[in-house]
């Protein structure tokens, strides 16, 4: 029987070295620790790769572009570029890049959580079954057949049994492989509801008000059902992190308004938050600096959007309390239904001696959960397994863009940056964790024919993946200005929700088939 080999070093100590046997089902490394601080948690097993296998790497959050590979591809970071640019516009903050190391070689590939080997129809596993010791980071060598594995614990104190690595293993078909995962878990989706409707996001961006949201609401008024979603995105706040009162200019009459009328219209109302970040010009930001995590004596900068945004601190009380406030007004005074939270990486970008920075995430999506209740939660910019069982719904990609795949330059950076192509490809090869850890979000769809640059055939593929493999199906168009063919594409969006027999086929570039109202249907895609 083939073994894992496994070795923990702690600081100033000899290594301590071992092995177990490697079975399908539950494999548990728990060994008895001395006292002292972690420096490296790490396990190696020997892997076949087949010609023509296929290779998945979950990446870490849900922006993350993470494809299959072949035994020669690898994991990118981005281009190379000057040590400056990447500090300026803080590239190294969106991703695992701060602590994962892209050896930038054919035949590596990396990622959090869970990884497969796929021959044909044929799957192979290997999950974890608990992250809070810390993520379990999976690296393939295909060249030497190695996987390794590591526990993302450095700076940890440890004393008595340590769980180095609880890992699931599988082998079967698709569903037999993840549907045994995720009893093995525990973890069920909290909602079998699947949702449709509008984001102001994708047409307007943070150009909104109270004049041009009720113009859209208007217009979707005419199309949607009675109940539907209808979810004011990024613009309505003074500033990213200033929550407890809309902009004034943009909403005089407030958020509360804004929830009455989508109410007034059978529709259910969303609002947008990023509740654990909060931009530089932000009065947050300027009123409580000693709110912001620190880390090595300065602030830590999440990312460029806005003017820049940082991490609170959610051990600090006076934060808890702040978020407190923020989701009883959003959710209880304005009485709004769902609330999409967004750029949640953010909240644990380290660990500490006490904690991981898995186990900090996980603790800040528990927070989370219990101040919105049952509420609905629409997570985004999140690490994948933290949020297993906890939001309702989650995005599993990157934003789409109004055309293919970005600018040039923009292809340039970080695996999380917006491409519609590379949300396509996330939504289909995450598209097992639908209807398990929740209801996924593919991003939205357009059937409008102005401001995007995407053509008829590009939007019909976006559409149609979206409808087949997720559990939320937003758009964000003024569906006033939809004609005739464009309300016979939409219905045929809400059927596509009935398809079965979903099948993929990823060997020969990248196309879908399903069965529909008694008729077989495919979909080409690369």
């Amino acid at each position: 029987m083939e073994r894992i080999k496994y070795r923990i070093i702690i600081k100033g100590q000899a290594p301590i070295e071992g092995s177990c046997p490697l079975r399908l089902g539950r494999v548990t490394i728990a060994p008895e620790l001395p006292e002292g601080v972690l420096e490296s948690v790490t396990a190696t097993m020997h892997v076949d790769l087949a010609a023509g296998e296929k290779i998945f790497m979950n990446g870490y959050q849900t922006w993350t572009y993470c494809p299959e590979y072949d035994r020669e591809g690898h994991t990118r970071r981005w281009a190379p570029l000057p040590k400056k640019v990447v500090d300026h516009f803080s590239l190294d903050r969106y991703g695992d890049y701060h602590f994962v190391d892209y050896p930038q070689k054919g035949g590596i590939t990396h990622g959090e959580s869970y990884c497969y080997f796929r021959r044909g129809e044929s799957f192979r596993l290997i999950a974890s079954l608990d992250e809070r010791p810390g993520y379990t980071l999976f690296r393939c060598d295909s060249g030497s057949h190695e996987l390794r594995l590591e526990r993302d614990c450095a700076g940890l104190r440890c004393g008595g049994v340590f769980h180095a690595f609880d890992l699931f293993l599988a082998e079967g078909n698709e569903d037999a492989v993840f549907d045994a995962w995720f009893r093995e878990l525990g973890v069920q989706c909290r909602t079998k509801e699947k949702i449709a409707g509008y984001s102001s996001w994708y047409n307007r961006y943070q150009n909104i008000d109270q004049l041009s949201i009720g113009q859209d609401l208007e217009g979707c008024a005419l199309q949607l059902h009675t109940g539907d979603l209808f979810q004011i995105d990024d613009g309505w706040e003074p500033a990213v992190g200033d929550w407890l009162a809309a902009d004034e200019k943009k909403f005089p009459d407030g958020m509360k308004k804004a929830a009455d009328d989508i109410h007034g219209r059978g529709l259910r109302a969303g609002l947008w938050l990023a509740p654990f970040v909060a931009e530089k010009d932000s009065a947050l930001f300027r009123e409580h600096p000693d709110w912001f995590l620190q880390v090595d004596g300065g602030l830590w900068r999440c990312g460029c959007n806005w003017s820049g945004f940082y991490a609170l601190d959610i051990d600090k009380p006076q934060v808890v309390d702040y978020l407190e406030r923020v989701f009883d007004r959003v959710l209880n005074e304005w009485g709004y239904d769902l609330v999409k939270l967004d750029f949640l990486y953010g909240v644990a970008p380290f660990g500490s001696e006490t904690e991981t920075r898995a186990g900090r995430m996980i603790r800040a999506m528990e927070l989370l959960r219990r101040l919105c209740g049952d509420k609905l939660i629409l997570g985004c910019g999140v690490p994948l397994m933290p949020a297993f069982g906890l939001v309702d719904y989650c995005r599993v990609s990157c934003d789409v863009s109004l055309d293919w795949d970005d600018k040039p330059h923009m292809r340039l950076i970080h695996r999380e940056r917006v491409s519609t192509r590379q949300a396509i490809g996330n939504s289909i090869f995450r598209r097992q964790l639908n209807g398990r850890a929740w209801l996924s979000d593919p991003d939205v769809f357009f059937l409008r024919r102005e401001n995007v640059k995407l053509s008829d055939e590009q939007k019909h593929i976006l559409a149609t993946v979206n409808s087949l493999f997720g559990g939320v199906l937003l758009h964000s168009d003024n569906m006033a200005r939809y004609d005739s063919l464009a309300k016979v594409q939409y219905a045929q969006l809400l059927r596509n929700r009935n398809a079965a027999n979903i099948r993929v086929n990823a060997d020969e570039g990248l196309s879908v088939t399903y069965e529909l109202d008694g008729a077989q249907h495919s979909l080409r895609i690369e």
